[in-house]
């Protein structure tokens, strides 16, 4: 499985964007700044979040994006779904039925066992998504960022939030 780039940018600013005030925003030029990404692609992630309800926007000097919703209601999985998509990881394209020693017109009436397995794997990942909310991320990160790169990243953050 592979994730577009813009699913970690997106979990990034959600996590950025969960230490605003009220009423407070942040563009995204300092969402892109702040985590050194371009700010046309950084764009379209946040344009995904904003679709999906996760975060709001608003326009002018001290326009940009803020949390929809607390981090204790937003999951991984809501902001993975948010970029990704809802579909699953696994497409089965029945090759099965290529099979040149089948009998002919022989049709299966379940999911293959690959198709089978590829699935559950991909309930098994998005149920541990949906385990983790975004305020867990907070906590941890509070407890493993140091304690003056979480001041003075804070302070960044708010010195350019409108």
């Amino acid at each position: 499985m592979f994730l577009k780039s813009q699913v970690e940018w997106a979990l990034h600013c959600c996590a950025i964007l969960a230490g605003l005030p009220k009423g407070r925003y942040l563009s995204t030029k300092a969402l892109a700044e702040f985590h050194g990404v371009p700010k046309e692609y950084l764009s379209k992630a946040l344009q995904s979040l904003s679709q999906a309800g996760l975060v709001h926007t608003t326009l002018g000097p001290s326009g940009g994006y803020r949390l929809a919703r607390t981090p204790d209601e937003l999951t991984f999985l809501d902001i993975v779904e948010a970029v990704e998509g809802k579909a699953r990881t696994f497409v089965c394209n029945n090759i099965r039925a290529n099979n040149p020693c089948r009998p002919q017109g022989y049709c299966e009436s379940a999911p293959c066992a690959v198709a089978r397995v590829m699935w559950e794997a991909d309930e098994a990942w998005r149920e541990k998504l949906r385990s983790v909310q975004l305020s867990d991320l907070i906590d941890t990160l509070a407890k493993e960022v140091p304690a003056e790169l979480w001041k003075k990243s804070f302070e960044w953050v708010l010195e350019r939030a409108g």
